[in-house]
């Protein structure tokens, strides 16, 4: 029999997770020509779209128009969605081995690294991802409490992620309530009593790795002034040459930015964003009753280490007040049920997508990895799009080699009876459009982009009604 891929016989394909990863990968297998493919998503949530929905900041909407693109793919007849369907409790990988020729996993990086400093246990110390989900209607997050009551607020690190957690902690109420912002995080939001948020960044100004649309934002703000200290808004000597040689336009813009902030007069506006660099937290500080309430820095200096410039602790130190801080330092993916996995990496082993098993790192056939879980967590949005290209040419040369599954059950009916007898309440791409239309529809009578279900049992009993 010829291989897969014929009107015939479909090459039949299962994607485990539905963030902008995986829809790249559906994108470059339609775009294969003479290729028939079907394509089978499954997500543990409801809801598509992964981080653009649950990830990306309310109020930057037009960071979320991507979606566009995959919802055009996921309304071709070859394409599948089956959400509210988890690998590892609903199907499980003998299952899909049952049932398809390859199966990709792109799930991401879903936890954030610890500081590994004392008292980052305390009541107040989160991870930013987990506060991101929440304001975002995470349905596992929207649940948390974060205690907003305090008047100081720290977000270590300096990167899109950071950035993110420290403007929605200094937007108005007004600004925020024409997002998609959950409905209870607004409404904290709104009560909140913070007024001083710290951004923290071990490095310089010219290492700091948000955006430059990101950071000319924050002055922009209607109701929070932005500082930097002129002595940390300066590059040391190493920066500079290390910014001379390279003549990026964007880096030397972004420093442009930032050095316009330093000694930025105050106009009086009730909160205060400080921007601190070459800064490191060597301690989260209690209060006796085991909540946070400040946090030791140390400074720092430049050093240059195999062609880049790392930081080293000085005997500088400094203590600022902090009621809650937020960790936003590096992410890792999670172990997936019966798949190979780089505990220090956070990967997947794999072999630009291949996934690798065993000492002798050897292919294990079918089985392949795209995006954070792939890779790392780097890049933006569209970085995903290139790395599935990358993967999805591993899989087109294994097809053609013949290094695919060999399943026994490889037909659509099988599948969804499959899923529908392990999970009768998955949710089809066609039930995602009718919550779409739901969330659409309440959002138009707020004047918002949309009014978010956050509970699965409330999108379930909405598609039941």
């Amino acid at each position: 029999m010829p291989n897969p891929g014929t009107d015939d016989n479909p090459l039949r394909v299962a994607i485990i997770g539905s963030g902008p990863a995986g829809f790249y990968v559906v994108e470059r297998l339609f775009k294969e020509t003479g290729l028939n493919v079907e394509i089978d998503m499954f997500d543990e949530l409801a809801t598509p779209f992964g981080l653009v929905r649950g990830g990306v900041a309310p109020d930057h909407q037009k960071i979320k128009s991507v979606i566009r693109v995959y919802d055009r793919n996921a309304r071709k007849p070859n394409f599948r969605f089956y959400g509210n369907v988890r690998y590892g409790r609903d199907l499980h990988l003998d299952d899909l081995r049952a049932h398809y020729h390859q199966i990709c996993f792109t799930t991401g990086a879903q936890t954030d690294r610890s500081l590994g400093i004392p008292g980052e246990d305390l009541q107040g110390s989160h991870a930013a991802t987990e506060f991101v989900a929440w304001y975002n209607g995470h349905p596992d997050y929207r649940d948390r409490l974060f205690d907003l009551g305090g008047e100081s607020a720290a977000v270590i690190g300096v990167g899109n992620v950071a950035i993110d957690v420290a403007r929605i902690l200094c937007r108005s109420y007004e600004e925020l309530a024409v997002t998609d912002i959950a409905d209870y995080a607004l409404e904290a939001l709104r009560e909140s009593r913070i007024r001083n948020v710290h951004l923290i960044g071990r490095r310089g100004p010219a290492q700091a790795a948000f955006t430059n649309p990101e950071i000319k934002e924050m002055g922009e703000l209607a109701d929070a002034d932005v500082e930097i200290l002129p002595e940390e808004a300066r590059l040391d000597d190493l920066s500079q040459a290390y910014v001379d040689e390279h003549a990026d336009k964007a880096l030397v813009r972004k420093i442009e930015i930032l050095q316009s902030y330093a000694g930025r007069p105050a106009t009086g506006k009730s909160r205060r964003l400080s921007i601190r660099f070459l800064l490191s937290p060597t301690e989260i500080i209690g209060n006796g009753d085991g909540r946070v309430s400040s946090l030791r820095l140390v400074k720092n200096e430049l050093y240059a280490d195999n062609g880049g410039l790392r930081p080293r602790a000085t005997d500088e130190h400094e203590t600022i007040p902090a009621d809650i801080v937020f960790r936003s330092v590096g992410y890792l993916g999670v172990a997936l049920p019966e798949i190979p996995f780089d505990d220090r990496q956070g990967v997947i082993p794999n072999d630009r997508g291949r996934v690798l098993a065993g000492n002798g790192r050897k292919p294990v056939p079918g089985l392949y990895a795209s995006g954070w879980i792939k890779r790392g967590p780097t890049g933006v949005i569209g970085t995903n799009k290139p790395d599935a290209v990358e993967t999805v040419e591993r899989m087109l040369e294994d097809l053609e080699a013949g290094a695919i599954l060999d399943p026994d059950r490889p037909g659509v009916a099988e599948a969804e009876r499959l899923v529908r007898e392990r999970q009768p309440d998955y949710v089809s791409y066609e039930d995602w459009l009718r919550l779409d239309d739901i969330e659409t529809s309440r959002g138009k009578k707020s004047g918002r982009p949309r009014v978010k279900l956050t509970r699965t049992e409330d999108m379930i009993a909405a598609l039941k009604a």
